[in-house]
């Protein structure tokens, strides 16, 4: 295929993709894509224009305005034209902008009209002897649509002018946009959803929903409003000589403008003005999506005349895009501190929101599938605010031949342990938890807390400083700190007292109890009861290494899938590695007791509420000591709800199940007759 072929067919791709969503905005009143990926695409098509202007296809959207009038009214040829305004996007393109202007108008002085640039839909509204006649949609520029008694419903348009001050034209064409504001909106969607009726997605829809309804009682009963934004005609001539002007000179006659509306005497002012607005933006009473700028002086803009679809003398300056179209280079995984895999997709960095993206996490895998990305995709990236960016879209038109699908890695990329995600989770995690980098200041983090190995004085600053020493790749290097006295004694703050501190209760931690052992060793899914659960059950850590998918899922609180888990931690090389480190460390605990019976042996209980005697973890050790299993809330198969002071809803609804209800005193009894005392 030749350049130019290329170029046409590219030029035709666009055109047909923006044809398509011109009939969705402007003709059903149904946008499918951001107006910002419009203009996007739009100057795609533009600049190929530019480049190749004898590849100019005559049914280019670059020649005409919106799209063709629905049938269902009638339609009118606008007198002038109903044109389109030309986009600036940067800082710098507004200040081009101004310089084509000061070129065109050499050794005047200009200033600047500053207006909101509303998200609505545009109308014109003709006036004969003051009487409104005629309401027209913009339509595709030239023709548009009569929605005449639509228009007369709208509360803030004037459908008679008069005024005290000023004479009445004889013909009036003023031109604007109706709008929907945002408290009547989101009303209306309130109500609406009330009603079990259809919700509006934003207030451009509601809006033009509203004014192309056949039944003009509807567009009556939603809260629309009119926003006067130029003259198109006036006879005779309002006598006025700049923008600013002749918009005060509607307001005579009760027209709404822009709640912002200034004068600017220099492009710098009209930049400040758009900062400042942009900042105010969701104050105001109605959605913007930037501001327009016009040449004030009308001689002016008279001077400067028109394009073929825009004028010379205004422009739109839009809002940094809160979606923008990019491509997909590559995408890598990336595994967190609890081991999960997520993928990033690397991007052609492209503006989204006012800060540059090169980055978008695809969240899992099951996200990759659900939008078919691939990597060589072009793709939209949303980003509105302060929310992270993500993906909202594949083009599929315009996907290469050689995209590359993306598949789950079978492997960790930091550590190569197997990578395993149970039927019916979202998320794909690393197994190897003991020894992945990716995760070792949680599992560290874990390993030495309070439930777990409990090694007093590890806390984060420590842990960190022996990260930067290289002296902690695992758990097992814990038991090995006391060979690096000199390194440990450089760290700023730690003395020989504090380091001392820290051996002694790294010492202490080597005895412990089988269920903590398990429970510091961060298993997926294994809790301080499950551990505890496990331990009674299996005995050794021989036997728990060996157990099957079957014997483990016969033991209390654990369910299939942190069965897989615990198979999965067992079946992963490095973790044995780890563990073996240290039991050679000298990890111990008491040889197992003969099991016997519990009195409360699979019971479930819950504890609410502030317990005066005791803390929570205390109730807790007791009812596990005894083979509870303590729940964190209500259900039909809790046994008994222990409850302190405040205990609030979970009271409540043990009272409606009918559930054992038990003070604090009385649980201390009951403890007591079982042997555990505080």
């Amino acid at each position: 295929m030749t350049q130019n072929s290329t170029i046409k067919a590219q030029m035709r791709q666009l055109i047909q993709i923006l044809a398509q969503h011109n009939h969705a905005y402007y003709v059903m009143d149904q946008p499918t894509i951001q107006d910002s990926e419009y203009d996007q695409l739009f100057h795609q098509l533009k600049a190929l224009e530019e480049q190749y202007p004898e590849e100019v296809h005559p049914d280019s959207p670059t020649r005409k305005v919106g799209g063709k009038a629905l049938s269902k009214f009638e339609t009118i040829t606008h007198v002038v034209p109903m044109l389109s305004l030309g986009n600036v996007f940067h800082q710098d393109d507004l200040f081009a902008f101004a310089r084509r202007a000061e070129e065109r108008l050499p050794n005047q002085n200009i200033q600047y009209d500053v207006e909101l640039k509303f998200d609505g839909l545009a109308i014109s509204l003709w006036y004969e002897h003051g009487i409104l006649v005629r309401g027209v949609t913009r339509g595709d520029g030239e023709t548009g649509e009569v929605i005449t008694e639509n228009v007369k419903t709208i509360r803030n348009l004037p459908k008679f002018l008069s005024s005290s001050q000023i004479p009445v034209p004889t013909l009036l064409e003023v031109r604007g946009e109706v709008l929907m504001p945002k408290a009547g909106f989101e009303k209306l969607n309130v109500e609406n959803a009330a009603k079990g009726e259809k919700t509006f997605a934003n207030p451009r829809n509601a809006a033009a929903g509203s004014l192309r309804q056949l039944d003009p009682a509807i567009a009556a009963s939603r809260p629309l409003a009119f926003y006067a934004y130029g003259i198109a005609q006036c006879e005779p001539h309002h006598k006025q000589t700049t923008m600013f002007d002749s918009l005060e000179w509607l307001t005579q006659f009760g027209f709404a403008v822009g709640e912002c509306h200034f004068v600017c005497d220099s492009i710098q002012d009209v930049q400040e003005k758009y900062e400042q607005i942009n900042l105010k933006r969701a104050k105001l009473s109605v959605e913007i999506d930037g501001i327009v700028i016009k040449v004030n002086d009308l001689k002016q803009q008279q001077q400067l005349g028109f394009l073929s679809r825009e004028p010379r003398w205004a422009t739109a300056y839009k809002f940094p895009a809160v979606a923008a179209l990019t491509t997909v280079e590559h995408i890598d995984w990336q595994v967190g501190r609890t081991g999960t895999l997520t993928p990033v997709a690397r991007l052609n960095p492209v503006a989204v929101g006012g800060v540059t993206v090169s980055n978008v996490t695809l969240h899992n895998i099951g996200e990759i599938h659900r939008l078919d990305v691939r990597i060589g995709d072009t793709v939209s990236v949303y980003r509105s605010g302060d929310v992270i960016p993500k993906v909202e879209k594949v083009w599929l038109e315009f996907r290469p031949e050689n995209t590359l699908d993306v598949h789950l890695p079978e492997t960790c990329p930091v550590c190569e342990s197997p990578v395993v995600m149970p039927e019916g989770e979202a998320l794909a995690r690393c197994s190897g938890g003991l020894y992945c980098a990716a995760q070792r200041i949680e599992a560290i983090r874990h390993f030495v807390s309070r439930k777990a190995l409990d090694i007093e004085g590890l806390g984060e600053r420590w842990v960190e400083s022996l990260l930067h020493l290289n002296l902690l790749k695992n758990v097992a290097d814990i038991y090995s700190l006391h060979q690096h006295r000199a390194q440990l004694l450089t760290i700023e703050k730690m003395g020989e007292k504090s380091v001392q501190n820290l051996f002694d209760a790294i010492e202490k931690s080597k005895k412990t109890t089988f269920a903590a052992f398990i429970y510091a060793l961060g298993i997926r899914g294994v809790g301080e009861t499950t551990a505890r659960m496990l331990a009674n059950n299996f005995q050794t850590l021989e036997a728990l290494k060996a157990a099957d998918l079957d014997t483990l899922k016969k033991t209390p609180d654990v369910g299939d899938i942190t069965a897989e888990w615990i198979v999965d931690f067992f079946q992963a090389e490095h973790n044995l590695e780890v563990i073996q480190r240290l039991v050679d460390a000298g990890i111990h605990w008491d040889a197992p007791l003969a099991p016997t019976r519990q009195p409360l042996n699979g019971e479930s209980w819950v504890i609410t509420g502030t317990l005066s005697q005791m803390g929570r973890d205390d109730a807790t050790h007791m009812l596990q000591a005894l083979g509870a299993r303590v729940s964190g809330s209500i259900s039909s198969k809790t046994k008994c709800l222990v409850a302190g002071e405040k205990a609030g809803s979970k009271l409540e609804k043990a009272e409606k199940l009918g559930i054992r209800v038990m003070n604090e005193t009385d649980f201390l009894s009951l403890m007591a007759e079982y042997g555990q005392l505080l």
